[in-house]
């Protein structure tokens, strides 16, 4: 059973949809015992960081995450899910779950590519480029794009922590591992084939990589 945590921060239906294409036995809930008897965790989330981490610490499911990483517990984060394991957030100033060394930053007001303005949030499909072989991303086809939205992005001070990075103005890490976390900052349920295939990868995954 993959638990799906639910902090009141959206975006779950469409996780819990895409493993149920998969056939994968899924649960939505923020009840920790419940979660506790998952097999995977799944965190996804869209919104601002501060509200997600005020949810999070009244629930006190912020401890329970850090926990499930501690005691290697397989943990996917997606979008806003992945920009609260690091240390700080830009948006509300928000101190977050410290999972992940490093800040969350906007992206610059002035942001261009090829002498045009860039629109933020950054919204579409673009390349991820993955710099290490990791379980979680094995098997995607050369040159797949995954569906980005959001205006800030995760920036891990040690960067043996990043694994995958895309271009929009400025290079940036769209993709986290280390032991049983694996984390993304694009949306893997709205990215067709290729980010069906992370997911179906991370419901085979022990919660072991390369490192």
């Amino acid at each position: 059973m993959i638990g799906i945590v639910d902090y009141r921060a959206g975006n779950l239906t469409s996780v819990a949809r895409a493993l149920e294409h998969l056939k994968e036995p899924c649960i939505v809930t923020g009840d920790a015992k419940v979660l506790d008897g998952a097999e995977r965790i799944i965190f996804p989330g869209v919104g601002a960081a501060g509200a997600a981490m005020e949810n999070l610490r009244q629930s006190g499911l912020d401890k329970h995450l850090q926990r499930w990483v501690r005691d290697g517990r397989p943990v996917l984060g997606i979008c806003l899910g992945t920009q609260v394991i690091f240390e700080h957030s830009e948006e509300d100033d928000a101190a977050c779950l410290g999972i992940v060394p490093g800040t969350v930053r906007r992206f610059p007001k002035d942001l261009s590519a090829e002498g045009r303005p860039l629109k933020i949030p950054h919204m579409g499909w673009n390349r991820v480029a993955f710099e290490r072989e990791h379980p979680v991303f094995a098997g995607l086809p050369e040159g797949s794009e995954f569906y980005f939205v959001h205006s800030y992005y995760p920036a891990p001070s040690d960067g043996t922590w990043a694994i995958g990075w895309t271009d929009y103005g400025i290079r940036f890490c769209a993709a986290v591992a280390r032991g049983s976390l694996c984390a993304v900052q694009f949306h893997p349920e709205k990215s067709g084939r290729p980010g069906l295939q992370i997911l179906a990868n991370f419901c085979r995954w022990g919660g072991r990589n390369a490192q």
